[in-house]
């Protein structure tokens, strides 16, 4: 297949670090630009800066309508040309019990903040990529851009404690076909990627024992995975010209107890 990463620029939400850090080095090796998007509290000026000049940083809150149209905007005036790509990672988690044993309740505002970045956020950047990629000349398909979000096997599996996070990225999973449909009329396709257990930040900060019980948990093969990983299978959507609509799990087949 022919390398189609090299025409595009894109954004990346939670390009700082993680997933989106292994996204953004995949588009930018593969010839492509990007625009992180990341908290300013981030790594993403220092990313940006190691990936060259085919990579930018905007400090952006992805639940801001204001801020994600000024990541926007640099990008277009960065690379001469409206974005084809918007890839979605940030995210956060809160583990609490709906009720634990000593009778404290979920907090309702934890609740809310999670459901607020993981989904508010992410329809927010999609919705207002779209709005741009339906400016651009489209291709022999008709294609005009793709819209990469994504959910967790959280979104099927969740565990104790993760109320909050699997309804998030529930509906992540949930909003992405009525979004192709959407989008299909202007030749945008929408896609979302569900990752397992993955080597992250996040995931290092977590003691031996639990990485390596985690890590036996998952059939095959047998360890996190790697940020990598996910990078590459967000160029091959991108890539596929006829992939759309889809939830791909990405987890070594691994289904949470």
């Amino acid at each position: 297949m022919l390398n189609r990463l090299a025409k595009h620029v894109a954004v990346i939400s939670g390009g700082g670090s993680g997933l989106g850090r292994a996204a953004a080095e995949h588009v930018v090796k593969a010839g492509g630009r990007v625009v992180l998007l990341d908290l300013p509290s981030s790594p993403g000026a220092a990313v940006a800066s190691e990936l060259g000049e085919n990579a930018a940083f905007c400090p952006t809150d992805v639940t801001s309508e204001e801020q994600v149209i000024a990541a926007l905007d640099m990008a277009e005036s960065s690379f001469g040309e409206p974005v084809s790509v918007a890839v979605s990672c940030a995210g956060i988690l809160h583990a609490a019990k709906t009720v634990n044993k000593k009778g404290v309740v979920y907090p309702l505002d934890a609740f809310s903040k999670v459901l607020h970045v993981n989904v508010i956020g992410t329809f927010n950047v999609a919705r207002l990529a779209a709005q741009r990629m339906a400016t651009r000349t489209a291709g022999d398909d008709g294609d005009r851009g793709v819209i990469v979000n994504t959910a967790s096997v959280a979104a099927f599996d969740g565990q104790a404690g993760q109320c909050a996070y699997s309804a998030s990225k529930g509906a992540v999973v949930g909003m992405m076909l009525p979004m192709a449909r959407d989008l299909a009329p202007l030749g945008i396709r929408v896609c979302t990627v569900a990752p397992g257990i993955f080597s992250t930040p996040m995931m290092a900060a977590a003691p031996d024992e639990v990485r390596a019980s985690l890590a036996a948990a998952i059939p095959f093969p047998k360890r996190l995975g790697d940020p990598a990983e996910f990078g590459a299978l967000v160029g091959s959507i991108i890539e596929n010209p006829y992939l759309n609509g889809e939830v791909i799990r990405l987890d070594g087949a691994v289904r949470m107890t």
